[in-house]
């Protein structure tokens, strides 16, 4: 650890409701030198709430290769500096990341201050599975990292967690209904907030509610992992034990498309997918 130096406080602050600020969160913030704030103007509203007048200086995913290395010279100098997001936690789908891996790399002690967050909010009132579960929050962009990405946990046993906005929820839906067929689903909406709201059902049924209601606020997404090939384990890997074809219809009977499901198991089995389509020819 590098003597001297400051410290990198992750500061969580609310995702909604204001009164889920913590009394230390509060303290730190009127304490340290400077605030880096991912919306200066959001982030100032939060402030005078709480009357706090440190100095803020934005870093956000546009300035972060050069106000990163600013920061890090602050904090060698001795400064103090914490780092806030919009909402929630720093370092969760943000740029914070990026600048905690700089401070490590720079001998800089990180210190989190936990608080509000929308990902294990959603998930621990979900009522689906939390002893597993597997983070993913906004999916790539581009469609063909998306379906690459979502296809990779097709026959993942552990519960899955997505960030969505509003416009692109039902699109989103209907990806993880390709994906994964109709699996067990909740949607968390407004957060903390006056409307929050969890509609619980399966991934068809939201498509549905979503087709006759217009989404309104930030989403998280929580989705059940695949327990039908779990559930028939018997010690060894089930899904060795079944032949190329009987796999590829295991998938198709979770809803998967036929294409994909013959590229999904071609790549769990490093086989060409030509030799998989091969051998499920008969199927139709």
């Amino acid at each position: 650890m590098l003597e001297n130096s400051g410290v990198l406080y992750l500061c969580a602050t609310p995702i909604g409701n204001l009164e889920d600020m913590t009394y230390r969160a509060v303290r730190v913030l009127g304490e340290v030198e400077v605030i880096a704030a991912e919306d200066t103007r959001h982030t100032r509203k939060l402030l005078s709430h709480f009357d706090i007048h440190t100095r803020l200086i934005s870093y956000h995913e546009h300035n972060k290769i050069t106000r990163g290395p600013e920061l890090i010279e602050r904090l060698v100098a001795g400064e103090n500096v914490a780092i806030v997001s919009d909402a929630g936690l720093p370092g969760i789908s943000d740029p914070g990341s990026d600048l905690v891996v700089l401070a490590v790399q720079a001998g800089i002690r990180v210190v989190p201050l936990p608080g509000a967050n929308a990902a294990l909010s959603a998930l621990v009132s979900s009522g689906l599975d939390t002893a597993l579960f597997s983070f993913i929050g906004f999916l790539p962009k581009n469609k063909k990292k998306r379906r690459e990405l979502l296809y990779s946990f097709v026959n993942s046993p552990y519960t899955m967690v997505f960030y969505e906005s509003p416009h692109r929820i039902k699109q989103t839906l209907t990806e993880l209904k390709s994906a994964f067929g109709d699996r067990s689903a909740v949607a968390a909406r407004e957060l903390t907030k006056k409307f929050e709201e969890f509609i619980r059902g399966t991934i068809e049924s939201l498509i549905t509610h979503f087709a006759e209601k217009e989404p309104r606020g930030e989403f998280t997404l929580i989705v059940g992992g695949d327990t039908i090939n779990q559930s028939h384990e018997t010690g060894e890997d089930e899904e060795k034990q079944l032949s190329i074809e009987d796999a590829v219809i295991a998938l198709i009977k979770n809803g998967v498309a036929k294409k994909e499901a013959i590229k999904t198991i071609a790549q769990q089995r490093g086989l060409p997918k030509r030799n998989v389509y091969q051998a499920t020819l008969g199927i139709e």
